[in-house]
């Protein structure tokens, strides 16, 4: 029989062994499926019960409208705006110019009018323009994004309530999901991208890591 002191000895390395031996990591919900070209609702995440974890996949599921081209190729980082599904430069050539609305005679709204325009496969909306350079997201990662959308000084000086009221009911951020002429659309609809903005805000607006994506 060992002595007393040893047991307890040894009953103190086997408790400090467990202390030190690396926790399991909880299991991470499993997210329903979104169907084809569609959504996933903020109901989906309500099994995320940490508040930044589930405002970050909720910002990744709204990023797949903000990563389309239907977006993206209006938010350049060069100032020169994007078409077609593979983010080509405008033809014919245009600038930003001062208020992100093209330079003089090249204006955006030369073309581009409130409405599309069929028979000239010209995309148009009320308020046509680019978005301005700080909201550049071009080649930029959701965290990144996130991160901008977030920022007064980058975002047009609107709060978090504001971003979420753009998203759901801006006429030019309508125009993804009506851009005529058999263009793409992104999944959704402008009502599911401004529930997943709104939700992601009451959530606490926590970005997802940089490495994340949709």
């Amino acid at each position: 029989m060992q002595p007393l002191h040893l047991s307890f000895l040894a009953g103190v390395a086997l408790l400090a062994a467990a202390c030190d031996a690396p926790r399991a990591e909880a299991p991470k919900p499993v997210l329903p499926p979104a169907a084809p070209g569609e959504l996933r609702g903020p109901e989906a995440f309500a099994a995320i019960r940490d508040d930044d974890a589930r405002a970050a996949s909720i910002f990744l599921e709204a990023s797949k409208v903000l990563l389309h081209p239907r977006c993206v190729n209006c938010h350049p980082h060069d100032g020169v705006p994007r078409q077609g599904d593979r983010g080509e430069r405008h033809d014919p050539p245009v600038e930003r110019g001062a208020r992100d609305r093209g330079v003089v005679a090249m204006e955006c709204t030369s073309c581009h009018q409130d409405r599309n325009l069929e028979l000239a496969r010209v995309p148009g909306a009320p308020g046509w323009h680019l978005a301005p350079a700080e909201m550049a997201w071009l080649g930029r990662s959701p965290s990144a994004i996130c991160a901008q959308i977030k920022d007064p000084a980058r975002n047009g000086d609107k709060t978090l309530s504001q971003i979420a009221e753009h998203a759901a009911h801006d006429e030019l951020v309508a125009w993804g999901w009506a851009p005529g002429h058999g263009r793409t659309t992104p999944p959704g609809s402008q009502a599911a991208f401004g529930a997943l903005i709104d939700a992601w805000v009451k959530a606490g607006a926590a970005c997802p890591p940089e490495e994340a994506r949709p």
